[in-house]
């Protein structure tokens, strides 16, 4: 690590430990295991639903609060895992797997302890990877040009659509909507009205914050509501012990937790994977490399760490492309790609050159917060699980109302609420018919620049598509958006090649 890294880091401790910064980190950490202990929440609807609070503050806070929210859910969303058996979110499935054994077995405390414990020593090693990785791609970026960017974003797209095979079509559905959605309104370039249907509302687009609070907030909230006479009534164990571990415990954990962090780090860094399949991968690396696999499923407490540790570092991940290239890494950075948009900041090796302080400022909040949510999920663990036993019924007409009057505040207009009413529905019936929605916010924050960028390159090239072959980056993009999009098939045929074999 380079002095001028060094001094950068120095730079941005002395923007997070301000007063009010510092304040609204613990109050982000806070709301963040909040959001990520109630099912059907999580970090992506958590923030949705926190952005229009975010427009009063400056962008450093405003980003510094986003971020404590993001990986305050991934240290939360085990919670309900461990004592429900519900996940908070699709990154903390796999702590179901051994967590709510181990808590049937009267080891709730041991469970919450190891999945703090994990996803902070996850998290730590991940802030300090950052730190090495940030500034090299960075500067490798300032080579990318309107071809470069255009292909990213099609690299982006399709790698967020092709998660897996059976996933596929309805990823490129959800990714065109998107699209889509992106179209409506004034053009910039030529002044036409595009799809605005005559509504004077629609000439500047559709607000990306509504389709945000639409998509991730109503729709998840819709559709949990739905499901709660399926799911029945739940009950969650209130009275705890010591919430701590064992020493012969932490000798299973250590090495899992410092194994599968790297793998949690680099999956967040690929566009569109996500903490789902960080946790999922690290799981069922660490029950292969087991010497007792046969536990796995029944209360293994590194079962239970793995993921924790893969899930948190992979949040840390998914900030690099964010930052450092304007392409997020999952759809949480995606919300938060769309802030930075909001607050006229570019993301990209720039954002490192024009606004030091806001870049370097979130960057040390990394190392601050994941102090913070430390102490908050293990001295407090027991009182803070108590907000699991508030009926569902009572807290989802509350968040529904924070949505409206969320997307109120931002143009003060009700004409608003047709539209929050109508994506509400959208991701509905999305979340119904499992049609991914990560594909949907990627294309709707990636799409306007990307049209840009395309438009840009036909002009430096006077309209010869082979501009977007003009480099070993843009040939190297190409490959890997077509790998995405063909790695689901190709799996699965190895997969049964080598059935076949046996």
């Amino acid at each position: 690590m380079d002095s001028g890294v060094i001094q950068n880091l120095m730079l941005g401790f002395s923007v997070a430990l301000k007063w009010q910064n510092f304040c609204m980190m613990i109050v982000g950490s806070a709301l963040g295991t909040v959001l990520g202990m109630l099912p059907g929440l999580g970090p992506s609807t958590g923030i949705a639903l926190l952005l229009p609070l975010t427009f009063v503050m400056p962008p450093e806070m405003a980003l510094i609060t986003m971020c404590a929210v993001y990986y305050g859910a991934m240290f939360g969303g085990s919670r309900s895992s461990i004592l429900l058996n519900i996940p908070g979110d699709g990154a903390a499935v796999a702590s179901c797997f051994d967590g709510y054994p181990m808590s049937q077995q009267g080891r709730a405390e041991a469970a919450l302890a190891i999945s703090a414990i994990a996803s902070f020593i996850g998290g730590l090693i991940s802030c300090v990877a950052f730190v090495v990785v940030a500034m090299p791609v960075a500067r490798f970026a300032l080579r990318f040009g309107p071809p470069e960017y255009f292909v990213l974003m099609v690299f982006a797209l399709a790698a967020t659509a092709a998660i897996s095979k059976d996933q596929l079509v309805k990823g490129l559905i959800a990714m065109f909507i998107g699209l889509a959605l992106t179209t409506v309104g004034i053009d910039l370039q030529s002044g036409v009205q595009r799809f605005t249907f005559g509504s004077a509302e629609l000439q500047s687009g559709i607000d990306f914050v509504v389709v945000i609070i639409g998509v991730y907030g109503l729709g998840e909230i819709l559709y949990e509501y739905h499901t709660l006479r399926a799911k029945g009534e739940t009950h969650v164990q209130h009275k705890f012990g010591r919430i701590w571990i064992t020493w012969e415990d932490w000798k299973r954990c250590w090495l899992p937790i410092l194994r599968q962090t790297p793998v949690g780090f680099f999956i967040g860094v690929l566009p569109g994977a996500g903490g789902t399949i960080a946790a999922m991968m690290s799981y069922n690396n660490e029950k292969q490399l087991s010497r007792h696999p046969e536990e796995f499923g029944k209360g293994a407490i590194e079962g239970l760490a793995a993921p924790e540790a893969a899930n948190n570092a992979c949040s840390i991940g998914a900030m690099i492309p964010m930052f450092t290239l304007g392409v997020p890494g999952s759809g949480t950075t995606a919300v938060m790609l769309g802030a930075l948009m909001i607050y006229g900041l570019q993301p990209g090796p720039l954002l490192f050159e024009h606004n030091p302080e806001i870049a370097w400022g979130v960057i040390a909040s990394f190392f601050l917060g994941n102090v913070i949510c430390a102490i908050i999920n293990l001295p407090l663990a027991g009182l803070l699980v108590r907000v699991l036993s508030v009926p569902p019924r009572v807290l989802y007409p509350l968040v529904v109302g924070m949505a409206f009057l969320g997307v109120y505040t931002i143009n003060y207009s009700a004409s608003e609420f047709l539209l929050l009413s109508g994506l509400g529905l959208l991701g509905y019936f999305m979340k119904c018919y499992k049609i991914p929605t990560a594909p949907l916010i990627l294309a709707i924050v990636v799409g306007a620049s990307m049209e840009q960028s395309f438009r840009q390159s036909l002009l430096l090239s006077d309209g010869s598509a082979s501009v977007f072959f003009r480099s070993s980056i843009c040939n190297v993009l190409w490959l890997l958006a077509v790998l995405s999009v063909a790695w689901p098939f190709i799996s699965d045929w190895l997969k049964k090649r080598k059935a076949n074999n046996n």
